[in-house]
């Protein structure tokens, strides 16, 4: 048996040898994460995805229903919120992901959560103090997780139940949470219209060239940031504290902790031209307003309705519906400037400040915000569907954005929406400082990680990205060049409410008595510079629709919609209501329209 020579060693051996051990265990861990060794391969073509040199990714889980915001576990489990409460293999909710081999696949796979949401799109989900915190549109719930189990069977705790009777309308009502280092909770409470309108009238999108309403009642109980105790169970909005106002709709929010402050991306109001004719030509309405990073501070005050930040000017505006003419600043004037404004309609859906040790330092001096993709940008392109880095420099944003993450659209050009086969959705932290991406058409998911040398990442890396802003949902459309010279859905179905529900109602059966159905209709689905024809220039007379005669009055409207216009509604009204599927052109209405005008 071996002995020490020194009398003391014989009792502190054991010690000696535990704590040699601890210090090689601790080296190894620290090596493991600083290097990240243990990083799974990316697939062969970073699983369609455009990045930076040196970034690989993997896709972790593929049509696991349509998903929307993500987290992930200090263990490497990964929770997914579903759209509309989407069911799979008779379960639904949430998704649970798990890789037990270290490939970078998900290989256990399980839904959970049996709560329902009313419509409208939910979002919200965090793990914060060992808690699962997901919100439907009316809750936020939490569950205790236990370490191992990907599962929560614990109980599920209501801290926030907005029941209150507050709520007009679920229209901008998804609650993503933030949360302090104070024990609170940060919610937004969306607008239930677009612009303030008077929606017991108008409905939500409101009459083109309608008023807001001054004051706007909204603002009581939305457009804001409401603050909550995190651990409390059962609170309604009325037991949260109003911390900011006048911010339409928001779905990232993030606690930034380099400067203990919270951060929004909002979404800004929509349809200026269509709304607004006389104001907004469509090449403006395509690009504004902006889509706002704003740092929101007790008390803050971002002007909605009655201001909307324009980024190309670097100020906020007097919004329309209030009198303004997109010079105009008046009482815009008092309300706070975002630090940093994105190109309009572009729709961020999350926003995350970068933490971890595995991707070059600059990407924990900043940000990183996922661009839904617009749905109103017609006659132009649509543009967004992206992840976008926003550098930081001493605590503020540099004024740039990045694109980090390309390659969701799969085509070049978006028409409509549903052109792109992907759209960003949620991001989330590994707990290695990979970056995970959600995507809502089919519920894809992304592992993005850096492989290379750190030190040696720069402006090569970041210039071959800044050329992909020459893609044209990247870029400002030229004002000709770029028009596409085609109705959109999203601006024909604001126009079908407000011109064309009252006779044809909105699921378009009609009255079945003076006012024919377009569902089915062979009118609809017929000749098409006819269905032009009747928007432009009405009709009268007994008419068969379905085998059944109506004599009803359509009033002519070619003085009071242009042919973008008209081009819109007929392609909302036969995308919904027909089997016809292609857009029609501002050229196909004007042809029309010089051929049946007024001698």
């Amino acid at each position: 048996m071996y002995r020490s020579s020194f009398p003391a060693f014989g009792i502190c051996r054991p010690l000696l040898v535990w704590c040699l051990c601890c210090v090689i265990f601790s080296s190894l861990v620290q090596c493991k994460n600083e290097t990240s060794l243990v990083l799974p391969p990316g697939d062969p073509d970073n699983g369609g995805l455009i990045l930076p040199g040196n970034f690989q990714a993997v896709v972790v889980a593929d049509s696991i229903g349509r998903a929307r915001h993500l987290t992930v576990n200090t263990n490497g489990d990964i929770y997914v919120k579903l759209v509309y409460n989407d069911v799979m293999q008779g379960a639904g909710g949430t998704v649970g992901l798990r890789d037990t081999d270290n490939d970078g696949k998900a290989d256990i796979i399980a839904y959970f959560g049996g709560y329902k949401d009313e419509g409208g799109l939910p979002v919200g989900m965090m793990i914060h103090k060992g808690y699962l915190y997901t919100s439907t549109l009316r809750q936020v719930l939490r569950n205790k997780l236990k370490p191992g189990q990907l599962i929560p069977d614990s109980r599920t705790e209501i801290i926030l139940n907005d029941t209150s009777g507050n709520i007009r309308r679920h229209w901008h009502t998804a609650k993503p949470m933030a949360f302090d280092n104070k024990g609170h909770m940060y919610v937004p409470f969306g607008a239930p219209t677009d612009a303030a309108q008077d929606i017991d009238k108008a409905g939500p999108g409101g009459m083109p060239g309608g008023k807001g309403l001054d004051p706007a009642p909204d603002l009581q109980w939305h457009g804001g940031i409401w603050r909550f105790d995190e651990d409390k169970e059962g609170q309604t909005q009325q037991d949260g504290y109003k911390y900011a106002s006048g911010i339409r709709s928001v779905l990232g929010i993030a606690w930034n902790q380099d400067d203990d402050c919270l951060y929004v991306v909002m979404n800004g109001m929509d349809n200026f031209h269509t709304r607004y004719p006389q104001v907004f030509t469509s090449w403006q309405a395509a690009v504004l307003p902006s889509e706002p990073l704003l740092k929101v501070t007790e008390g803050s005050d971002f002007g909605w309705p009655y201001a909307y930040f324009d980024h190309m000017q670097g100020k906020n505006v007097l919004q329309p519906g209030y009198g303004g003419d997109g010079k105009i600043i008046g009482r815009a004037s008092k309300f706070d400037v975002p630090v940093l404004g994105f190109p309009g309609h572009w729709a961020p859906m999350d926003l995350l400040f970068y933490r971890g040790n595995q991707f070059p330092e600059r990407y924990k001096k900043g940000a990183f915000v996922a661009f839904h993709g617009s749905t109103d940008r017609s006659p132009y392109p649509q543009a967004g569907y992206i992840v976008c880095f926003v550098p930081f420099e001493n605590g503020k944003p540099t004024g740039k954005w990045e694109v980090f993450a390309d390659g969701f659209t799969g085509v070049d050009t978006v028409v409509n929406t549903s052109d792109a086969v992907y759209r960003p959705m949620g991001l989330a932290e590994g707990p290695d400082g990979s970056l995970y991406i959600s995507e809502s058409n089919k519920g894809k998911i992304w592992r993005v990680m850096y492989k290379g040398d750190k030190t040696q990442f720069g402006e090569t890396q970041l210039a071959a990205m800044e050329a992909r802003k020459s893609r044209s949902y990247i870029k400002t459309p030229h004002e000709i060049n770029d028009n596409l010279g085609k109705g959109g859905q999203m601006h024909g179905h604001m126009l079908y409410n407000a011109y064309c529900t009252s006779c044809h109602q909105r699921d378009g059966k009609g009255d079945n008595n003076r006012y024919p159905p377009l569902v089915g209709s062979e009118w609809v689905n017929g000749d098409r510079n006819r269905l032009i024809s009747i928007v432009l220039n009405g009709l009268q007379g007994e008419i068969k629709v379905n085998g059944k005669t109506y004599n009803g009055v359509m009033p002519a409207h070619r003085d009071v919609l242009d042919d973008h216009a008209v081009a819109s509604i007929l392609t909302f009204l036969t995308s919904r209501f027909a089997d016809e599927s292609k857009p029609f052109t501002l050229e196909e209405v004007n042809k029309v329209r010089q051929a049946t005008a007024r001698k």
